[in-house]
């Protein structure tokens, strides 16, 4: 039995079916099912059942399986002690970003990062919070940025910044005349919100305090993107919310229609969440100093609320 063996098996796992894995894993699938089939015979089981298209994992086949990511991920560790030991911080690393934050966070750090680590080869993926979780767990992702808290065992949160919540409100909104908001001003119902999957519209939902059932309303607006809820927003069909970050690129005439909330300032908590295994942590612990330095000269408030990203019950 090899650690070889068990990354094809792992590999056979996630895509059932052995051209693909022996494709993702740069081998030949020759190669790839002698492998396996090795491992089988060493067993004396069957650990696929290849009668099946896709091809299905067997009960004994899915134990071994669990056990084997749980090896592989020990095997990966011995190199990543030898590199702590020796102060290197470099290699694949593999980071996912959720949608809300990648367009406007990504643009600030990674010229930076890159410079600065020069021997880091930083693959970045725009995933859902959902997606990030299930891939980190997996082995996919080595850590991922969204919004916490999320409470998920197996998983570790470190804090990067915490991003205040700001109202876009257009010309002639029940709420244009107001200096500043309180969540008591807020109805959801005429609130233009992310489409469902997205972190941010559950944290808005929850910072409202009477939720309404939107299929009761006229209309019922989901976007995709921040942009087209303050076109909509502008064309009359009601006020939205931004994260900070998001305002800064706004024009003049936009500008005039933003609306800081009374303190504490509503706000999600954004943090680097990585595996308790804590594999390539120095490159972790690398990113988050590089992040934190540099969004906290873009955001200074102090006195936060943090709204959970968890959907409402």
């Amino acid at each position: 039995m090899t650690i070889t063996q068990l990354q094809y098996v792992l590999a056979v796992a996630e895509h059932r079916n052995f051209t693909l894995a022996a494709e993702k894993s740069f081998v030949t699938q020759p190669t790839l099912s002698m492998q396996v089939q090795k491992l089988e015979d060493e067993l004396d089981i069957l650990i696929f059942d290849r009668s099946k298209k896709p091809i299905s994992i067997t009960d004994v086949g899915q134990k071994i399986i669990d056990q084997a990511k749980n090896i592989v991920a020990e095997a990966e560790r011995i190199k990543d002690i030898v590199d702590q030991d020796k102060g290197f911080i470099g290699g694949d690393y593999t980071l996912g970003i959720i949608p809300t934050v990648m367009p406007t966070l990504l643009p600030m750090f990674l010229n930076t990062f890159i410079k600065k680590y020069p021997k880091v080869n930083l693959i970045i993926k725009e995933q859902s919070t959902n997606t990030l979780i299930r891939n980190i767990l997996d082995g996919h992702l080595d850590a991922g940025i969204a919004a916490t808290p999320l409470e998920i065992e197996f998983i570790k949160e470190r804090p990067l910044y915490y991003e205040p919540f700001v109202g876009y409100v257009p010309e002639n909104h029940r709420l244009s005349k107001k200096t500043s908001l309180t969540t008591e001003d807020l109805d959801v119902s005429d609130i233009l919100l992310l489409q469902d999957g997205h972190c941010f519209r559950d944290g808005v939902i929850n910072l409202c305090k009477t939720p309404k059932n939107l299929k009761e309303e006229r209309f019922q607006i989901e976007s995709g993107s921040f942009e087209t809820l303050v076109s909509l927003a502008e064309e009359g069909m009601g006020m939205t919310l931004l994260p900070y970050l998001n305002t800064l690129e706004l024009d003049s005439s936009k500008r005039e229609k933003l609306k800081q909330f009374d303190k504490p300032n509503p706000a999600r908590e954004i943090s680097l969440i990585y595996h308790k295994s804590e594999l390539k942590i120095q490159i972790t612990e690398a990113l988050r100093d590089v992040i934190s330095s540099i969004v906290r000269g873009a955001i200074r408030f102090q006195d936060v609320k943090i709204i959970s990203p968890l959907a409402s019950a």
